[in-house]
């Protein structure tokens, strides 16, 4: 039997769809797969052979209307919630990121910039942040975009209308941030790990195929404080996509998938 989870309520249409062919061989469950040990056991299954966590957002997310995921929907209304009403770890609806935005003190915005986003300046667009609040509440997509281009302006003396760096839109990293931020992406993760694993059956495994260094490093230090207490690392190095397949999915680029079996 495959059980598949997602709290986004699209994602589990689509899921639904795509195997129905498999008839009650195939379950979807819409909730956060935080509460995978209470699914599962609902179930009436006592352990699984294997478990796959697809980290982070699907592409379908980044087109849907509505959802303000991507930095490029200008016209749309800062959410970035994978779903409005399942929570993470409360049981309650997440915080929208234009919630967010306009109520987290300038401290708490700089730290899930920097710690999320890995954002150089968070400081500073923290502060452009809390300066336009006061004037009207940020509540689209375009708002949001146009305070992190101006600070980026500023701070490369140019009056380019986007001056990219790197290769990277100065967006880029702050919506990684807040997309973070609102889902509570890290502490889930960190709180499904050790529940994933004492749900293995003995020779099952645990892949997560994660999408950025912070997912990626979580994931790094959790196999490896298990090495040596009834689990064994299978992938010494994570296994990155190939340059073929990074050419026909770009997305696939910054993916890494890790591996550890219960012995």
């Amino acid at each position: 039997t495959l059980v598949g989870i997602d709290a986004d309520p699209e994602a589990v249409v689509r899921a639904k769809h795509f195997l129905e062919s498999f008839g009650e061989q195939a379950v979807v469950v819409r909730d956060n797969f935080l509460h995978i040990d209470t699914i599962i056991s609902g179930l009436g299954f006592t352990c699984v052979d294997r478990i796959l966590f697809d980290l982070g957002w699907s592409s379908p997310q980044f087109a849907e209307r509505g959802r303000g995921f991507s930095f490029l929907q200008s016209d749309e209304p800062l959410d970035m919630r994978f779903s409005s009403d399942v929570g993470n770890l409360e049981k309650r609806p997440n915080k929208t990121a234009g919630e967010l935005v306009n109520s987290a003190s300038p401290d708490v915005l700089v730290r899930i910039f920097r710690e999320y986003g890995e954002e150089k300046l968070a400081h500073e667009i923290a502060g452009a942040i809390v300066v336009q609040r006061t004037k009207e509440a940020i509540t689209t997509v375009k708002q949001l975009v146009e305070i992190i281009l101006e600070v980026y302006r500023k701070k490369t003396h140019t009056t380019k209308e986007v001056p990219w760096i790197g290769g990277l839109h100065p967006a880029t990293r702050v919506f990684q941030a807040l997309r973070i931020a609102v889902n509570k992406e890290l502490e889930v993760l960190e709180g499904v790990l050790p529940k994933a694993l004492s749900l293995l059956c003995p020779g099952g495994r645990l892949a997560v195929i994660s999408f950025h260094s912070l997912e990626d490093r979580l994931v790094k230090h959790f196999f490896k404080s298990h090495i040596g207490k009834g689990y064994r690392v299978l992938t010494k190095k994570p296994i990155v996509p190939s340059s073929e397949e990074c050419k026909v999915n770009t997305r696939a680029r910054s993916a890494k998938l890790r591996v550890i079996e219960k012995i």
